[in-house]
């Protein structure tokens, strides 16, 4: 009787293990996002009677500690939450599960991540959330718009909503209003860079380091230049794009979803939120992916219900509010209430859904990232504002970009050209 009895608190005990649901991430881990995601999982707990133990990890921790527990045998984190590039990661080494015959009712994700949530043909993750770069325009800014291109061309990116456009709107702009109206943070911690590499390189040569020094390249900086002639001189100096516009300096800007935010927060009547132009390749952007994974061999019945819940409306709606990462869901935007929020994730899933995209990922460098983002802006100075010579410049520092990733065997980042 006493080893039946023991048996049965075995087999109980066991129950309520695989009931439990350990989530390792990198994710959602500053103090105040941490603490937003133990109180709402624990809502989603009482509900649902699945356990969860939210746990965070740094980067190469997580994928330490999955590797180990693959090689081990014994699966302790059931779900993991990871960008797309250290997911892809454990998925190439045959840590994750297959996702591909997984469905969720009621959710359209958006298309464009699609074909980064597979290695090979498995699935190895589910899109969470996501951040990224996107233009805000001042409403006054639409009455100067070039022949040819409309406001809705422009809200929805379509074809004609092109970088020769934006050229011929900002000479509209400045040439009506007597000053420049269009705007990027050139500033000592602006993101500048971020806009050479990962949004106009792509969006002219397809690729955002292996074509550097292209033909292709040198039509984007002679680009730029003339471009330029329409930039505020003062961009230099400006970090972040959302004082600006508050202040009427520019009526078209640039910048990271976080450094627009306060703008379109304070005066969401005045602006609207737009993906970037395109250019010859597509509609070269930056984003940053978040998603869901399984580890192989996990017991998936919990970890499904609760990446279930983490996806839905409801939850993508929340950690907007409460986080600021974006929907990955497009039936989210009906939940978001009208006002600055709304106004900047319609932007950001105008952009995300955009067919032409040219989806872009931060380059895994390391120690080696600060180079990479200089390098960038070194060919900028010395070829838009110094006028030397592109062809010389591009090939000097092309082989330099090259070089880094040698140096720390890294791949060359998506997009690179077997892409196109």
């Amino acid at each position: 009787m006493k080893r039946l009895l023991v048996g049965l608190i075995l087999v109980v005990f066991t129950v309520f293990a695989l009931a439990k649901v350990n989530f390792g991430s990198t994710q959602m881990t500053p103090a105040a996002e941490r603490e937003f995601m133990i109180r709402f999982l624990a809502d989603f707990s009482k509900r649902s009677g699945i356990e969860i133990e939210f746990l965070n990890f740094e980067y190469t921790d997580l994928l330490n500690r999955v590797e180990a527990e693959q090689k081990a045998g014994r699966i302790v984190l059931n779900l993991i939450a990871d960008l797309q590039s250290g997911l892809n990661t454990m998925g190439s080494n045959g840590f994750l599960a297959d996702l591909s015959n997984v469905k969720f009712e009621g959710k359209t994700f958006v298309p464009t991540f699609e074909k980064y949530t597979y290695v090979g043909k498995s699935k190895v993750f589910i899109p969470w959330l996501q951040a990224t770069f996107v233009m805000a325009i001042n409403k006054k800014a639409f009455e100067y718009l070039p022949r040819g291109l409309t406001q809705q061309d422009v809200i929805n990116g379509t074809d004609k909503w092109t970088y020769d456009a934006l050229l011929e709107w900002a000479k509209n702009l400045q040439e009506r209003t007597k000053q420049p109206q269009l705007g990027f943070p050139l500033g000592p911690r602006g993101l500048w860079h971020r806009f050479l590499h990962g949004h106009i390189y792509p969006s002219y040569t397809g690729a955002q380091a292996v074509k550097f020094d292209s033909v292709k390249a040198i039509d984007m900086w002679n680009y730029l230049r003339e471009l330029f002639r329409y930039v505020h001189p003062a961009c230099t100096t400006w970090d972040n794009m959302d004082q600006p516009l508050l202040r009427g300096e520019v009526m078209i800007a640039w910048d990271h979803t976080a450094r627009i935010k306060q703008a379109i927060i304070e005066k969401p009547n005045d602006f609207v939120v737009v993906p970037v132009p395109r250019g010859p390749m597509g509609r070269g952007y930056i984003i940053v992916l978040a998603g869901l994974s399984i580890p192989k061999g996990a017991d998936m019945t919990e970890p499904l219900k609760v990446m279930d819940f983490l996806t839905s409306p409801e939850a993508q709606t929340a950690v907007l509010e409460n986080v600021g990462f974006f929907p990955v869901v497009q039936e989210a935007l009906g939940r978001i209430p009208e006002g600055g929020l709304k106004i900047l994730a319609q932007g950001v899933v105008n952009q995300s859904s955009a067919a032409d995209s040219i989806v872009c990922f931060i380059p895994g460098l390391g120690a080696k990232g600060g180079e990479f983002n200089e390098t960038y802006r070194q060919a900028f100075t010395r070829i838009v504002l110094n006028r030397e010579d592109p062809t010389k410049v591009i090939v000097e520092l092309g082989e330099k970009v090259r070089q880094l990733f040698k140096e720390v065997k890294a791949p060359l980042p998506e997009p690179d050209a077997s892409l196109f």
